[in-house]
């Protein structure tokens, strides 16, 4: 983006494949691929049809820049990150990691993703901890909620930077800085911010952070991502695969069984994450997100955003204050809910229904025309007679 588009609504339409009638209102659940990562996706798959043209360095090389980018975006370096393919995968890792003393408690969010509450208690039963799930309640914000409950009996402190069903938002930095100070260790699940809210570890200084690659990051589906601070470097990975050692580089030698694994936290890799018919497209989406830089994303979708919360405010439909910059929950009664769903997809306006909400997720393909179809299919759902 140029420096004056970044306020442009629509202004990197042309870089994704979605057509003029379709208003696509859902990248929290799943992004539109770019145009330039799709090329890159048909040149992979036309390569791995040809097996005899990869090399031994590409089985290593576009991981590397992968993992490279992608840590950039976060603040962090290359051997900080570990390529893994899910949300749950990446939890589990921390899960795995770390330890609680029984009695002391894990703090969660009400209507948190479920992969992390089924990953946190498992650890509560190895561990003899519990579950603390922190309610907002009372007109508190998450941040506030958060911190009125997070106390010396707290072990881990596993949240996102907004919550998943509307964008409210969490501050991480008050809670990272809690967190600390009661000696609790720090997860943060990322995968409805990372790409399109600025994250700095240096700053937060967590323990794990997850994030999926196929929402905000706009890569393909299976490939995500693992921040491991460098206290957590040496630990134990979930299995035990052949890339994660030490010398792998080396074909003709795989068989002098090594004990020591590559540098960092490349030891918590997922099995097959060379993806050669995957990596191209992911990294061709870091590199856009690269080109961006996530704040000028922030700021971008920001306005679009704020358009909508104005428009719903208009319509005494609530939105969560405060949120993130690039999606919203729409609060509409919840025996329409179902029906403006199905309205509004019949009219190609694509939204999510999570929570009590309709989440509205655009990114920067989303026009001001998108908003008003939006709104206009709304309206009428609305108006008509319940029953």
């Amino acid at each position: 983006m140029t420096s004056d588009s970044h306020t442009t609504f629509g202004a990197g339409r042309d870089l994704f494949d979605i057509p003029d009638h379709v208003a696509y209102f859902n990248t929290a659940s799943l992004a539109p691929t770019l145009r330039a990562a799709r090329d890159a996706g048909d040149a992979a798959l036309r390569r791995r049809a040809q097996p005899w043209r990869i090399r031994a360095a590409d089985w290593f090389d576009g991981a590397e820049e992968r993992r490279a980018l992608f840590a950039g975006l976060i603040g962090a370096t290359a051997d900080d990150i570990a390529l893994v393919p899910a949300t749950s995968y990446g939890l589990a890792v921390a899960a795995a990691n770390l330890t609680a003393p029984v009695g002391s408690r894990v703090l969660v969010l009400d209507g948190e993703y479920p992969s992390g509450i089924y990953t946190w208690w498992r650890f509560a039963e190895r561990t003899g901890a519990s579950l603390l799930t922190v309610r907002r309640d009372g007109g508190r914000t998450w941040t506030e909620a958060v911190l009125g409950a997070l106390d010396e009996t707290v072990a881990v402190v596993s949240v996102p930077q907004v919550h998943w069903t509307d964008g409210a938002l969490l501050e991480l930095e008050p809670v990272a800085r809690a967190a600390r100070a009661a000696g609790a260790a720090l997860v943060v699940d990322a995968s409805q911010s990372a790409g399109a809210m600025p994250l700095d570890t240096r700053v937060l200084r967590p323990d794990f952070v997850v994030s999926v690659g196929y929402k905000w990051l706009l890569g393909p589906f299976g490939l995500g991502y693992l921040y491991a601070a460098p206290e957590h470097q040496q630990g134990r990975p979930l299995e035990e695969n052949w890339i994660l050692r030490a010398g792998s580089e080396d074909f003709a030698r795989l068989v002098d069984y090594r004990a020591d694994y590559q540098p960092g936290a490349r030891r918590f890799d997922a099995g097959g994450r060379t993806a050669f018919e995957l990596t191209p497209m992911a990294t061709a989406a870091l590199r856009q997100l690269s080109a961006w830089t996530v704040p000028a994303v922030a700021e971008a979708l920001a306005a679009v955003t704020a358009l909508i919360a104005a428009e719903a405010r208009e319509r005494a439909l609530p939105t969560p204050v405060p949120r993130g910059p690039h999606m919203l929950g729409i609060t509409v009664p919840e025996e329409l809910r179902g029906r403006v769903v199905a309205e509004l997809a019949e009219a190609d306006v694509f939204v999510g229904a999570r929570g009590t909400s309709i989440r509205i997720s655009p990114h920067l393909h989303t026009t001001r025309r998108d908003v008003e179809r939006l709104f206009d299919v709304l309206d009428g759902a609305l108006a008509r007679p319940r029953g």
